[in-house]
């Protein structure tokens, strides 16, 4: 993603991407909807399967810009209490080294 290899830009920080599920391909498999500006910081917000619903509303977008744009602002101190409160859950690639 970090490559431009998204579906859609939504706007405000909100991204859109597709992911096949086994058996289902990226048509039939899920979608994703993360927070970036495309640097170092992503926040997964939400994700479906295509086969529970087809999209988000334009309500539901505005949410999310909305959250995007809070989340974008966290600063590192932010993250840390957030992530030891169990507010947020950080995912890891496996690559990192901590």
């Amino acid at each position: 993603m970090t490559q431009g290899l998204f579906d859609a830009d939504l706007g405000g920080g909100v991204l859109k991407k597709r992911v096949a599920l086994p058996g289902q391909g990226k048509r039939g498999g899920a979608r994703t909807i993360v927070a970036t500006k495309l640097a170092d910081r992503w926040f997964f917000m939400y994700g479906f399967s295509r086969n529970e619903r087809a999209n988000i509303d334009k309500d539901e977008l505005k949410v999310l810009q909305e959250m995007a744009k809070e989340l974008l602002a966290f600063d590192d101190r932010q993250i840390a209490v957030a992530l030891s409160a169990g507010e947020m859950v950080e995912v890891c690639n496996g690559n990192d080294k901590t």
